[in-house]
């Protein structure tokens, strides 16, 4: 049941008392905002991070050719290595995890690619039909390359949408054919990614078309790589220990040899990144609270205060038939008024900062790389205020049980 009379006396108490009162909320509003900007910073960071990942799958693994480093079965050392079609080929059957699976052919630098009466130049990727989960690449148009132009060596490309602006303006490209190297390859299909526009001025050709036509038949690969499924980090790092140690027994280079083919662990490297902005989180939340529960303390020993000032009304109140726990409630609400008002305007203060930030940096399109769009969850605001009005009970609760616990005659006599 409401009772006005108690709230009206809570408000003239902070009436009086504006200056105390107000130095008071400052420290648990200060606390509160503290947190939002820390843990919107805290995700900005984590945005930007992943956002710089988003063109790769996060779930892979990539394999680069390397030179032997360390002398095996008296081969010389600094010798290259060269990775085949026989060791992508055989990624599905010696690892039950490995999903999506994608060799490269690197054709060194930009082609001149003609259209008609249109020329440019553009880089050209030679791949397996694998890399459009690798890559995170979205056909608009068409199709993507597919098993059947890898096995019948076709000469199909799918190009990306700054190359299709640029050679077809507003053509349809799929169906039409371009020419590179002079070698003629019909359009298949139009893609974007998501890893800018940098990625979409790229052309892809099937990895075994490109090695018939512009490397006399041979099957040498320049890189390859393959997705896991949801493996952990420890399956991740089982697959690359089997993947070094097969590539070393193929290829005869020592096992321990790094150098002979590099590997890079997405599945690792994504957790690492993870478990860094986990620990910056629990950091953010230590220091936030720590300013929280110092401004707790204030309004503790305020409501102290407060009860010693009203020692004799209290008595007051007991001698006329005031129950402890009328008392202890109305200490304990003004308690609660005064850290929920001021840790809920330190909230909407925190996370107007964080709007006007993101409106500023959408508006004039700022590119603040690893920085991206500061935000705090929907929970965490749920949680902060639970800890408000927890923390507000507690900042009232010992002064509240001391007022309940005054002798009646001895607080009379209170000056």
């Amino acid at each position: 049941m409401f009772d006005f009379d108690k709230w009206q006396e809570i408000y003239e108490t902070i009436r009086r008392h504006k200056l105390r009162t107000a130095l008071t909320a400052f420290g648990v509003g200060w606390g509160i905002f503290m947190l939002v900007i820390l843990l919107g910073a805290g995700n900005a960071l984590q945005n930007g991070a992943e956002h710089e990942m988003r063109d790769d799958a996060v779930n892979s693994i990539w394999v680069w050719p390397g030179r032997a480093s360390k002398p095996f079965k008296g081969l010389p050392i600094n010798r290259p290595i060269q990775l085949t079609n026989v060791d992508h080929d055989g990624l599905k059957e010696d690892f039950e995890l490995a999903e999506h699976t994608s060799a490269r052919f690197y054709l060194g630098g930009e082609f001149t690619v003609v259209y008609k009466q249109e020329t440019s130049a553009f880089s050209v990727r030679c791949v397996h039909p694998g890399h459009q989960f690798l890559e995170n690449s979205i056909v608009t148009d068409g199709r993507y390359l597919n098993d059947i132009d890898i096995k019948e060596k076709r000469k199909v490309a799918i190009i990306g949408k700054t190359v299709k602006e640029r050679l077809f303006k507003e053509e349809n490209a799929v169906g039409e054919n371009i020419i590179i190297k002079g070698v003629v390859f019909k359009v298949v299909g139009v893609y974007e990614d998501t890893g800018g526009e940098r990625e979409m001025e790229i052309i892809y050709l099937p990895v075994t078309t490109a090695q018939l036509a512009f490397n006399g038949g041979k099957k040498n690969i320049n890189q390859m790589m393959f997705t896991l499924g949801d493996a952990s980090v420890a399956e991740a790092a089982e697959v690359e220990r089997k993947l070094r140690e097969k590539l070393a027994a193929r290829h005869s280079f020592d096992r321990t040899d790094d150098r002979a083919v590099w590997i890079r662990n997405n599945v690792e490297n994504f957790q690492k990144f993870q478990n860094l902005f986990t620990g910056i989180k629990a950091f953010v939340w230590l220091v936030a609270l720590g300013s929280i529960f110092s401004g707790i303390i204030g309004v503790s020993n305020i409501m102290m205060i407060i009860v010693k000032e009203r020692t004799r009304e209290i008595g007051v109140r007991k001698a006329l038939g005031a129950t402890p726990w009328s008392i202890v409630s109305l200490i304990l609400q003004e308690s609660v008024v005064i850290t929920g008002v001021a840790g809920y305007i330190g909230l909407l203060a925190g996370l107007s900062v964080l709007q006007l930030f993101n409106y500023i940096i959408d508006k004039n399109e700022i590119d603040t790389g690893f920085f991206r769009h500061p935000e705090v969850p929907f929970g965490v605001i749920v949680a902060a205020t639970l800890i408000l009005v927890a923390f507000g009970a507690i900042a009232g609760l010992i002064p509240s049980v001391r007022a309940a616990k005054v002798n009646p005659v001895v607080a009379m006599r209170a000056e």
